[in-house]
């Protein structure tokens, strides 16, 4: 297996060579549990699950770290609101963010360290910068010196040299440098505290996931996760402070892998637009295979714009899915019951050549930077070719073209399962009704009831209308024939 993965620190898709082989260990900037979870929070934790799992389907054994933020302004600022516990307020919100994952297939990571957890790692890992001349205090408050860091901004592009206070960097007169951020911050009266060699405080946000993926992964581990909008500051701070730790002798990480964010048509998502939506709130009114199918429908770099139409879309196209599934199954259950015995052998061989390339594309989509939208187009382009050859009325399956159908569903559903849209055995509920069925018996009632009123018969005429309209299609007579489109179509 060679699978390729673009590198935000070299700027480059590179060849994935773990630090041991056959094993990938993944650390995953997770969430920050302050408010209800969110289609940001589901894209990179079903995008990685499907990483994982494919990885596993080659052979790799995975190791997956996804920490938990919970000492951070925002959980501050919102428990103060609410008037409960930091400890309590991440809690609840990480609890809802886990039963929502659990509906959504998604597998615990190995790990899920907090960092109220983790204070007496964090104080080790800044005594050692200051140790090692990276850190400096100032009045209970410590802070890295960028400058002590000649790699600083490799990652970012944001070079020492470029940055200035009072841009993307707060004022701070006790800095040496305007870059230079907090390991270490005193605290107010009204903030959690831990006692510390500087006095009573708690951790920068940098600083904790330093201290946490080293602990749980060590120096060097493979794949570094998160958004685009982590590079800079997070990540690059991060980057410059772990790789400053005395027990680090090369880079914290090998690849460092980005996904892109999640926005509305009108740009980015937030309650004060009215585009906000929660995940509990889509999975109201889709299932959850919908749901990942639409996450996994752009390369995961890209940005992803959410819309109500977009959704309606991957539901459409996972019940096709789930219809292809039942209507080969069929074919294959209706055929042995028969007892197959045609000699068809060209027939067995197109479906055995249809599995060949589903499989050969799929993992080629997910070898070339783990390219979820172009697998999921492995899966369709086989459905397509199958339902060509297996819908028409010459089609009678010989025991090889059975088998070969068989297999091929097999690894239709190995591929769907990989990203977590494997409709199952049934779909109690759900219309799977093919769409090109539709347009043929609608084409058909039209001509019935054209030859009626033709013939006059004027009341089946009607009923034929009435029933169409009812069921939210509009019929238009005109001089050239009877048009039909759907209510709510434009024209």
């Amino acid at each position: 297996m060679v699978l390729f993965i673009s590198n935000t620190l070299s700027g480059e898709k590179e060849p994935l060579k773990p630090r041991k082989p056959g094993e990938v260990d993944i650390y995953i900037c997770g969430v920050t549990p302050y408010s209800d979870t969110h289609l940001g929070h589901a894209r990179p934790s079903v995008f990685w699950d499907s990483v994982r799992r494919y990885l596993e389907f080659r052979g790799v054994r995975v190791r997956v770290v996804q920490n938990v933020t919970d000492v951070n302004e925002k959980v501050l600022a919102r428990a103060q609101l609410e008037g409960v516990s930091e400890r309590e307020l991440a809690d609840r919100y990480y609890s809802n963010y886990e039963d929502l994952m659990v509906r959504l297939g998604v597998q615990e990571p190995d790990s899920a360290p907090w960092v109220s957890d983790h204070i007496d790692g964090i104080i080790d890992a800044i005594s050692d910068l200051l140790a090692n001349d990276h850190a400096y205090e100032v009045e209970g408050d410590v802070y890295f010196d960028v400058t002590s860091f000649p790699d600083y901004g490799r990652l970012s592009g944001q070079l020492p040299g470029d940055l200035k206070a009072g841009a993307r960097l707060a004022v701070n007169d006790r800095k040496r440098h305007p870059a230079d951020f907090a390991l270490w911050k005193s605290s107010k009266a009204d903030e959690p505290a831990w006692d510390s060699p500087w006095g009573r405080g708690r951790p920068g946000w940098h600083i904790e996931c330093s201290a946490m993926s080293s602990e749980y992964l060590g120096f060097g581990f493979d794949i570094h996760a998160g958004g685009v909008d982590l590079i800079f500051p997070h990540h690059e701070n991060e980057r410059a402070q772990s790789e400053s730790l005395s027990a680090c002798s090369g880079p914290i990480a090998r690849y460092w892998v980005h996904h892109g964010m999640v926005r509305g048509e009108d740009g980015k998502m937030s309650k004060s637009l009215g585009n906000f939506v929660t995940v509990e709130d889509i999975l109201e009114r889709f299932e959850p295979e919908v749901l990942r199918f639409f996450l996994l429908s752009a390369q995961y770099a890209k940005p992803l714009v959410y819309s109500e139409d977009r959704m309606l879309q991957a539901e459409k196209a996972w019940q096709r899915l789930g219809h292809a599934v039942g209507h080969m199954n069929e074919i294959v259950a209706s055929g042995f019951r028969s007892g197959a015995d045609t000699n068809d052998e060209g027939t067995g061989k197109k479906i055995a050549e249809i599995t060949e390339s589903l499989m050969r594309d799929f993992c080629s989509a997910m070898d070339d930077d783990l390219n979820t939208a172009r697998a999921t187009a492995a899966i369709f382009e086989a459905i397509r070719e199958v339902n060509a050859l297996t819908n028409t009325a010459q089609f009678s399956p010989s025991r090889q073209a059975l088998l070969a159908l068989e297999d091929l569903l097999d690894k239709l559903e190995i591929s769907s399962r990989i990203l977590g849209i494997w409709p199952g055995d049934s779909m109690e509920g759900i219309d799977v009704f093919d769409e090109s069925h539709e347009e043929s018996l609608l084409d058909l009632l039209v001509k019935v009831r054209d030859r009626a009123r033709e013939e006059k018969a004027f009341d089946l005429a009607d009923m034929i209308r009435d029933g169409l309209v009812e069921r939210g299609f509009v019929l238009e007579d005109t001089p050239t024939g009877t048009r039909i489109r759907r209510g709510n179509d434009d024209e």
